[in-house]
């Protein structure tokens, strides 16, 4: 009799044990399905409303590319591609400073373009812009990009801003602006 109260009691704790341990891993579940619900909302919530004119165009929404997707997924903040009708425009908002906002001509570079005449450029609304010819093929297209922060400080150098970003001289989130149009 006392080797059944033993295994009674045995079984009892047993079942105990695993009940316990299907009830935390169903906590760490459903906790972890919250946060990821949380983390998404946020997201959402974050997303920039990005503008409706550029420079009184209006603007257009175009689709982001597979890699751009891929890589939007990755970026910290939120990445748009727009058109005027008349030139692209990349619009980035940058939540915090990171070496995935790189240098356009890097990019060009990576996609087999001969950049040349590299140089800094003020347009019309006496913005500086850094800007180069971008050359593959028969394809030429000027590209210009910029960097704004919070308070309106512009920068034309992405190293610039990543240190004046990292080191907390300058303030996000910023709005990173690459406009290519053809030549």
């Amino acid at each position: 009799m006392r080797h059944v109260e033993s295994a009674l009691r045995r079984l009892r704790t047993a079942a105990l044990v695993k009940g316990v341990y299907a009830g935390a891993l169903l906590l760490c579940a459903l906790t972890a399905a919250g946060l990821q619900w949380r983390a998404a909302e946020a997201v959402q919530a974050a997303a920039p409303e990005w503008p409706a004119q550029w420079d009184g165009r209006a603007l257009r929404p175009m689709a982001l590319s597979e890699v751009e997707q891929r890589f939007a997924a990755r970026f910290p903040g939120a990445i748009a591609r727009m058109t005027d009708g008349h030139r692209q425009l990349v619009l980035r908002q940058v939540d915090q400073p990171t070496r995935m906002l790189h240098p356009a001509a890097d990019c060009y570079r990576g996609l087999g373009y001969r950049i040349a005449a590299a140089h800094l450029e003020t347009d019309a609304q006496q913005r500086r812009w850094r800007c180069f010819d971008a050359e593959r093929g028969s394809a030429r297209l000027r590209v210009c990009e910029r960097i704004v922060d919070a308070k309106g400080e512009a920068f034309t150098d992405t190293s610039h801003w990543y240190w004046a970003a990292l080191l907390g001289r300058s303030t996000g989130p910023w709005q990173a602006v690459t406009t290519a149009q053809a030549l």
